[in-house]
Order: structure tokens, then sequence, then C-alpha cells
């Protein structure tokens, strides 16, 4: 029998192989409209949350006391989907991947001005490090001017603001309540792109773009079982093997070969990430210390 940790690390592992086979499959979805591919993202996305609506709720699901905070999810959501989606077309797969991992970064300097957070001497550090690795993985696109190196960094800034709104929409809503209001929203926005020129797929293509949403959907919710069971600080370690995923696919399939400056921008992205995720754990194990001894 699996103790709550090891259950912990087998959804991390899991959603983050999900994760792969995902931007795979969007990196492979190129000859059709990003609109087209963000419908099939919403629309068999929702298939795996589905199941999670407790079925006392299936008539009323949509009920919610916080409209504002879902909808400034299911936005900025939709923004860094958005570029997320672009990045991952035209940059190669381990840029992408190295270039997301900054998140924790922008999630940190948020966490400031909304939850009103002490961000002490070694987060700070750890963000002006991983800033400078993001910089380094970066350049080619300031050299040529290259707008779609931004692209990810975008995503990053989005899911920031998406972590943190979750963070506080999570104390009252249930997870697949706040995952449906966000995969509803992309099925919407995708379709209104029909006008816009859509592709008609042959049957395997339908398959390829259905398995987007499928993957998507099922990485999600496996990623937020993983925090639920274990703690962050021991299952997120386990997100950075998607960049040994992201160039040996990129290698295989496209024949990607990261540069040796990629390479060390990733090294220090991951690694001020690492530290911003112990200290964030030390910090709230002194809070539930101090606490107990008052």
């Amino acid at each position: 029998m699996l103790t709550k940790n090891q259950l912990g690390l087998l959804y991390m592992f899991l959603s983050v192989c999900t994760f792969s086979i995902m931007d795979l499959l969007v990196k492979w979805s190129g000859d059709y409209p990003t609109g087209q591919v963000l419908f099939f993202r919403g629309f068999f996305g929702l298939l795996p949350t589905y199941f999670l609506i407790p079925r006392d709720q299936l008539r009323t699901f949509y009920k919610t006391k916080r409209p504002t905070e879902h909808i400034f999810r299911c936005v900025m959501g939709l923004i860094a989907l958005v570029a997320i989606v672009i990045a991952l077309r035209e940059l190669p797969l381990a840029v992408v991947v190295s270039l997301s991992y900054a998140a924790p970064l922008f999630i940190t300097i948020l966490s400031i001005f909304l939850l009103s957070e002490k961000v002490g001497i070694f987060r700070w550090a750890a963000v002006i490090v991983g800033f400078i690795g993001v910089v380094v993985i970066s350049e080619p696109g300031f050299i040529e001017m290259n707008f779609l190196y931004f692209l990810p960094i975008i995503f990053c800034i989005g899911m920031a603001f998406v972590t943190i709104t979750i963070r506080k929409l999570s104390t009252t809503e249930p997870i697949w309540l706040i995952s449906i209001f966000f995969t509803i929203t992309i099925s919407l926005a995708g379709l209104a792109t029909i006008p816009l020129g859509w592709i008609m797929p042959n049957f395997q293509d339908f398959i390829l773009l259905a398995l987007i949403g499928v993957t998507g959907g099922t990485a999600n919710l496996l990623l937020t079982q993983s925090y639920k069971l274990s703690e962050v600080s021991l299952v997120a370690p386990l997100k950075y093997l998607s960049l040994v995923f992201a160039i040996f696919f990129g290698y295989m399939m496209w024949n990607e070969i990261p540069t040796f400056k990629t390479l060390i921008g990733a090294s220090l992205v991951i690694i001020s990430s690492l530290v911003i995720f112990r200290r964030e754990i030390y910090y709230k194990q002194k809070i539930l210390s101090n606490i107990r001894h008052d």
C-alpha cells in the first residue's frame, strides 16, 4: 500500500508525462488554426473533469458566489494558453519548456502585491538568478527581435495570476468547478474563431486534436491530486523531468538540439524555482510552529 507522499509522487510523474504528450500533440497540430486547437483543448478537456462532479450537483454545478474571480482566472488562463500554444508551434520544444519554468518567479513577485506575502532575501535572490536564466535562454530572441520568445514569458505571467487566483478560490470552491469554468471558456473562445477559418480534420487528425483536450484535462487533474496528497517541495522537482522529455522528443521528432546557453539558462531557472519552493515551505512551517506555541 502506497503512502500519501508516494501516491503524490506517482501522480506528479503521471502529470508530467501527460503534459509532455500534450505538448507534442500541440506541436504536431501546427497545420490547424490556434482557435480550433483551443476548442478541442477545452471541449474534450471537459471529459475527465465531468466524472469528478458529485452526482447530486450535476444540474447546479455552475452555481458560485465568486463569479468575478472565476472570470479573471479564466481570462488570464486563456491568455496563457494561447501564448503557450503558439510558442510550442513556433519555437524549439526545449526552449519553451525551459522558459515555462519561470512561472514561480512571477508568482513570488505577484504574491507580494496580491496576497500581501513577505518575501525574504533568499527568495529575492532566487528570483534574480531565475531572471538571469530567462535572459540567457531568450538571448536569440533579443538579438533577432523575435517576439515569439516573449510568448512563454506571457504564459508564465498569466499562470502566475491563475495560480494566485486559484489559491483564493480554492478556499471555498471545489477544484472541479474552477476547472470546468476554464474549459468552457476556452471552448467558447475557440468556437468564436470559426469565421477566421477552420480546417476540416481527417479522422486521424480529429483523434489527435481530441487527445490534446483529454491529455490536458487529465494532466491538470493529476497535478491537482498530487499537490493535494503530498508536500509541494517533495513532488515539485519531478516537474523538471519535462525538460528531459522535451529534449528527447524535440531531437527525435524535429531534430531540435538545445544550445549550451539554453541548458545553462534552464539550470538557473530550475535552481531558482527549487529555492523558492523550499523557502515557501520553510515559512509555512515556521508560521505553523509559531501558532502552536502561542
